[in-house]
This record gives structure tokens, sequence and C-alpha cells, in this order.
């Protein structure tokens, strides 16, 4: 699919299932267990699911919940989850300890840095990851070394930098960034990657990864069940597919006999899932090239292998977005129907929300919302992933109407 392609693209899940062997990494056990790390933080609190009763009246649905990622430990995304649990598993592995007994106040003790030493943490990424990873690790008196891809924005390179990182925007894409912050890694004295992907060997710290995001999906179960409801859809997006696999492996543990319609939703520019699931035989089709994309968090070419398994057995379906499902939804949020509370939804965060609308009032999109079975019964979570971690993208989407339409495509607005 070329950029400009401004047709919404799906496909149901027709794959062939695996013996499903990572799905049980994201169980309700290992998600609580990442929870009680991440509470021992002192600048942890559960961020919001915020119920939108009124869009939900007006796209003819019976509940709409959108989980609010923009809160998350003061870094307007929910990336740090991950990285900051991967680090933590990493060093009490390396400590001969459980995770439970390396909570926030040892991590940063000066005892344990006596006996850790100090590591350099090499990381790819196109913003939030990385700074999520430069964040724990300055905050536990590591190092960390982040390569960022072409394309990249000054402003999120500034966030990294503020963490104590070395941070350098590449010309390269992401994919190419985590060659490249492997390489250094291995050639490194105490360097450790932590990437919020997977390849073959290289699986252990991307499952931790996961685990990390599974707060975010216990925290939104236990939500939604406080207000009565039994969500009977998610759609959540993907880059390399980390957090789809962590959304989607915790459902799935959640309501094994019974599973919500769990859609994945990834940038056009950039959808090697959608692609791997119309080819239909359970093999991996990377995207290359630039990627362009406004879904910055989204462009990434090559499927996390963990996740991959996770979502091929579990997902229902794959949808492939061009950039103005991702504008109209950071639109939607900014601007509520009256009664509803507003979200600050960056353009990665935000996909879900506009795919959502455009198939509940855009009559060529009725095929996929009866596939999806979406009716006036329908329960939908979605996951807002990021706020607006680009202010000055933010104000193009909402003020200047950047991605306006299916004929403004984002390669000639730059």
């Amino acid at each position: 699919m070329s950029t400009t392609e401004q047709t919404i693209k799906w496909t149901l899940n027709h794959l062939p299932k695996t013996e499903d062997r990572q799905t049980a990494h994201m169980s309700l056990t290992e998600m609580e267990k990442a929870n009680a790390f991440h509470k021992s933080f002192p600048q942890y609190s559960v961020t919001p699911l915020t119920r939108l009763d009124h869009l939900a009246g007006h796209l003819g649905l019976a509940r709409v919940y959108v989980k609010d990622e923009s809160y998350r430990f003061g870094l307007n995304a929910f990336k740090v989850l991950g990285g900051s649990y991967a680090i933590a598993r990493y060093i009490s592995q390396q400590l001969g300890k459980d995770v439970s007994e390396v909570p926030y106040s040892v991590l940063t003790s000066e005892k344990l840095r006596q006996e850790f030493g100090q590591a350099t943490f090499f990381t790819a990424t196109d913003g939030n990851h990385g700074r999520g990873v430069a964040w724990a690790a300055n905050k536990l008196g590591q190092k960390c070394v982040v390569h960022m891809p072409k394309g990249t924005t000054q402003t999120r390179k500034d966030h990294i930098a503020r963490e104590n990182a070395a941070v350098t925007i590449e010309d390269l894409n992401y994919d190419e960034c985590v060659r490249l912050a492997a390489k250094e890694a291995a050639e490194t004295e105490h360097g450790i990657m932590i990437q919020d992907t997977a390849w073959e060997g290289y699986e252990e710290i991307p499952t931790w990864i996961m685990q990390g995001y599974g707060t975010m999906a216990l925290e939104a179960d236990h939500q939604l069940e406080a207000d009565g409801c039994r969500p009977t859809h998610i759609f959540v997006q993907a880059g390399v597919g980390s957090l789809a696999g962590a959304v989607i492996g915790y459902f799935s543990n959640r309501f094994k006999e019974n599973p919500p319609v769990m859609v994945v939703i990834e940038a056009g520019a950039a959808d090697c899932l959608y692609r791997s699931a119309m080819k239909a035989d359970g093999s991996r089709v990377d995207v290359t090239g630039d990627m362009l994309t406004i879904m910055a968090g989204l462009a990434c070419g090559e499927a996390n292998t963990v996740s991959w398994d996770i979502l091929r057995n579990h997902a229902s379906a794959f949808v492939s977005c061009p950039d103005w499902v991702s504008a109209n939804g950071t639109r939607i949020y900014g601007s509520p129907l009256p009664g509803d509370e507003r979200v600050i939804s960056g353009e990665s965060g935000s996909v879900p929300m506009g795919l959502l609308h455009a198939v509940m009032t855009n009559p060529a999109y009725r095929d996929l919302k009866e596939a999806l079975k979406l009716d006036e019964h329908s329960q939908v979570m979605l996951v807002s992933s990021e706020g607006d971690t680009d202010p000055d993208r933010y104000r193009e989407i909402v003020w200047e109407g950047l991605c306006g339409s299916s004929k403004q495509p984002f390669e000639t607005l730059t």
C-alpha cells in the first residue's frame, strides 16, 4: 500500500493457529506482578478510563470507554510501563532476585548500585518508548543511549535528552535504528538492549516489556468491572504489536471462554500485521522504506515475534488506516459532545477512535461494522496510548486541519 492510499483496509483473522505458547506470559498473575512493581513508584497512579456516553449514543452503541494514557507517570504516554519493568526484571535477574524484591525504593538505593554497578541501556524509538526507557534509567542512576529514525521531530528528541540520555536522530528508518542500537549494545561493556520488539534470539526482554504494558490492561479491566461493564469489543493500535499483544493477551486470558471482539489497528504506511494477516499463511510480511505517517509511534515495519504469536491466535480483525483516520480521532476526542469529557490524544493514540467513528458513520464501511458485530448492544473499549507528545503536530491536526480529509495525505503536507 502506498502512503497516498486513503481507504481503510481490513481483514478478519483467518490465520492458522499455533500452539499459543506466548499468551500464557500475559496471564493475570504476570500482569499483577508487573502492576505491583509499578505501584512501588511514587509517581504511580491509575490512569482514567473515560466513559463517553453521549458519543456512544451518537454512534449507536451502548457504551464507549477510552483508557487515557496521557496521565501516565507525567510522561504523556503508556510506554514507560514496559521500559521500567524490563529494566527492573533485568537487574533483579542479574542479582538473582525476584522482581518483587527490587521495588522502586530498592532500585534507586545506593546499596543496589554497589551490588549491580552501572549498565548502559540501548534502545531505538519513534519517541515514547525511548523517553520511557530514558526516564527509568535516569531515575535508577543508569546510562541510556537512544537512536531515533529520520523524520523524528526535535520536540521528541528534546524530551529524551532531558532525561540525561545520549540521543541521536539517524538517517535510518525505525527498524534500521533497532538494528543499530542492538549492534552498539553488543559492542558495549555492560550494554543491554531494551527494545519493545522481539526477533528470533531476542524475546525475553520484549516479553517483560509487554508484561509491563499489562498494568494498563489490568487497570482497565478493574475499572470496567467497577462500572458494571463486560467489554464486547476492544480496539487497540499496533506498531510492532507489543501493546496490542499485551492487551489482547490479557483479555484472552481474562475471558477465555467468550473473549471480546478484539481489533488490531495500524498506520497504513506501516501495516506489517495487516499484510501478514492478508497473506494468511502464518508468515510475517515486513514493510520497508520511510513509512511516512503522522502516527510516528506506529511507524514500524517488522512485527514483534512474541506478539505476532498472540495476535494470530486471538485477534479478531486487522485494520490498516490512512492518516485521516487518526487525525479525525484526535479532533473527536478534543471536541467532545456536550456532557462528555475531553481527551487529549496524540496521533498514535487516536486512531482507534477515528476508526470506530468511521465504521459507525460511513456507509462505505458498513461491511466492516457488520463483520465486527457492532450494534446498539456493543460496549467498546478504546486505548488512547498517548497525549499530545508532540504539541506542534497536535496543533497542526486540531487547529490547522492536518490530514483533514481522505484527499489530503500527510506526505503532501510536509
